[in-house]
Parts: C-alpha cells; structure tokens; sequence
C-alpha cells in the first residue's frame, strides 16, 4: 500500500506542473475492509493529459487495468491504454490500440471492457467512432495476462459489447454482455447481447425499456442464482433503473425504478460469493452530471440498499462542478477479494482492494 506522503507528493508535483488547475487533496481512508488504496499511475507521470472509463480484470494473479486516455474524451488521439501490476508494482501505461482508420482517418476510442471466461484468454472489448451515437464494437483477446493482444477484431452488425460494465457467465458456459443504444434523436436504450459459443457468435435481446418513460444505459448484471438475474442501469431519470428476468435472460420485466439515486453517471455492480450484491455508485440524484461522493451500497435482495463507504466522500472544499470520482469498475477475484477502479478527476485511474468479510 502507498503511503500518505507518496500521495501528496503527487499532488504537489502534479500541481507543480499544471499550475492553472487546482486538484483536490487525495483522501486516504481508514476503514478495515480497504487493502490497498493507490493510483495506477501517479499524475506527475501521466502520458496523457485525461483519461476516462477504466476497467480492470485478474488474470492468472496478474491485475490488468485498462482506459481510454487522451488530450480529451471525443477527442480523435484518445486510445485504450492498459496497465499490468505484477509483483505489487504498476508496469508504465501502453496505448495498444487507437482508432486510425487509414491515413486520413481517426476516430476517438471509448469504454474498453476487460473480461476474462472461464478456461479462455483474457479479452479486451472497446468501442471506436466519432461519438456513442456511430460506435462500433471491436474486441481484442490475450493468451498472456495482457502482456500482449491480438489485433483487433470487428464485432457483427448490431451487437456493440459490453458498453461499460463486464459481462456474466453462467455455469452452462453461457455469457450475457450489458449493453446499451444511444441514438442521435437522443434516445438511450439497454439491451443483453448472448453467446452460447464463447464469444463467436451473438444474439441481442432488444431493446428491455421504454426511452420516453426512462432513458437509460450502461446496465450491470447481478446473478441471484437459479436464474434470477437483474440489470441496473445508469438513467437520465435522476435514479437507478432495475429490470428482472427469472429465466437466465431470456425474458425481462419492464423497466423500473430503484431507491438509489442516480445522477446520469456510470454504475457498476458484482455479485459476491457470499450472495450479496456489491454496488459502486454516485449516491446523487438531483444534479446531472454530480460525481462526488463515490460510494458502496450492499443488498441481500436488490431491493433494499445500505450505504455503507464512501470511497471518495465529500472534500470541505469540493467543487461539484470540476471534481469527479466516477464510472467505476468492479470484480470479485478467485481469492474472495474486490478489486475497484475509477476515475479520478480525469486525471488518473484510482484502484482500491476491499475484503468483502469486513463490510
């Protein structure tokens, strides 16, 4: 674990070098579940002047991190950059892929999606175009815990991915893929994308809500078991949406609203292995956009959530409008433990360990 000082350290150099920004003060929390709390790159070293949409995956007991990083997002240079943590230290950040279409064409990256099936490489889902409403859904795979990766393979027509959170695989081998459409009439829909095959071919549900009654995106899904599964989508509704299917996806409810707030700000979720549902979330609801606290909600049911950590909490000088803690990625790895990752103001990439016994 990084100490307190190498912390600030980092935030002195990095104001050092970008005097016209003022960032706020890194938090270091005291809480028994946290075991490690650290950057994945320390701002005074960023290739990058932002980065977004960080995604992280085990493999082999090597941590992967990824993101899309760039002088901005939408911006034509922004690529997928990954990171590789082996024995407790983050290797330099790489850019492995970037949308160069050919030599006067350049499209900006987005959300990439680390996922990793059971007995199978590790694979890297992303998304390039000029913005979410002309994406398209590219996929990379690696046979060595993300050391190197094939070159990048176009998925079919009218399946895009996982779009932010990572896919499930159920024991049958079966694998679900959150995803979501935004179109350039400005409506947002979510959908589930299945494979039987391991990935070579799709099916897509359709679209699983009602646009004019809640536009929503970037859905998660939680495994109750026996077929009981439930999506949570981020929404412009100001709140977090669910739908349930009891079927292993087949079929779903409509969409409807949950108690947790939601201010049109990525979500992730897992379920754990000691069966509760493990949620990462702003807890605002009332101001678009409003990405601080970041914070840990726990259920048994789905239903009823606790609040129980902030991982960023209010500062006594937050700015809401230049601070963001914010789209969150999250796993349970094969020793029980939770790994998170975030973005953190833009700026660099926040991973965090938790013991799920200690919450």
């Amino acid at each position: 674990m990084r100490t307190a000082l190498l912390f600030a350290t980092s935030i002195i150099l990095f104001a050092c070098k970008e005097k016209a920004q003022k960032l706020p003060e890194v938090i270091l929390l005291e809480h028994p579940a946290i075991l490690t709390q650290e950057f994945v790159y320390e701002m005074e070293n960023a290739l990058t002047p932002e980065c977004h949409a960080s995604t992280v995956e085990v493999s082999n007991d090597v941590v992967i991190a990824s993101w899309f990083g760039g002088t901005e997002e939408k911006n034509k240079d922004v690529g997928i950059w990954i990171s590789r943590k082996v024995n407790d230290k983050w290797s330099t950040p790489t850019e492995i892929v970037n949308g160069v279409q050919d030599e006067n064409t350049r499209y900006p990256c987005w959300n990439p999606v680390l996922f990793k099936p059971k007995g199978e490489p590790l694979y890297l889902f992303y998304k390039v175009g000029p913005s979410p409403q002309e994406w398209w859904g590219l996929y990379m795979t690696s046979k060595d815990d993300g050391k190197t990766w094939s070159d990048p393979i176009e998925l079919p027509k009218g399946i895009l991915g996982p779009i932010k959170n990572q896919p499930i695989q159920l024991t049958d081998g079966t694998i679900l893929s959150p995803s979501s459409l935004e179109t350039k009439s400005g409506d947002w829909t979510i959908h589930l994308e299945t494979s039987s095959d391991l990935g070579k071919t799709w099916s897509s549900s359709g679209p699983l809500n009602n646009p004019n009654k809640f536009g929503a995106i970037q859905p998660v899904v939680l495994n109750y078991g026996d077929g009981k599964l439930q999506l949570l989508s981020r929404t412009k509704n100001d709140v977090v949406s669910q739908n349930w299917s009891n079927d292993y996806g087949k079929t779903w409810d409509t969409m409807q609203a949950t108690s947790l707030p939601n201010p049109n700000s990525g979500i992730d979720g897992v379920t754990l292995k000691d069966g509760r549902q493990f949620l990462v979330y702003n807890p605002t609801g009332e101001n678009w956009g409003d990405r601080v606290p970041l914070s840990i909600g726990l259920s048994t049911d789905g239903k009823n959530w606790k609040r129980v950590l902030d991982l960023e909490p209010l500062r006594e000088t937050t700015d809401k409008e230049g601070e963001e803690y914010s789209y969150p990625t999250v796993i349970q790895a094969e020793d029980g433990m939770i790994h998170v990752v975030y973005t953190w103001n833009r700026k660099t990439v926040k991973y965090i360990v938790l013991n799920p016994k200690k919450l």
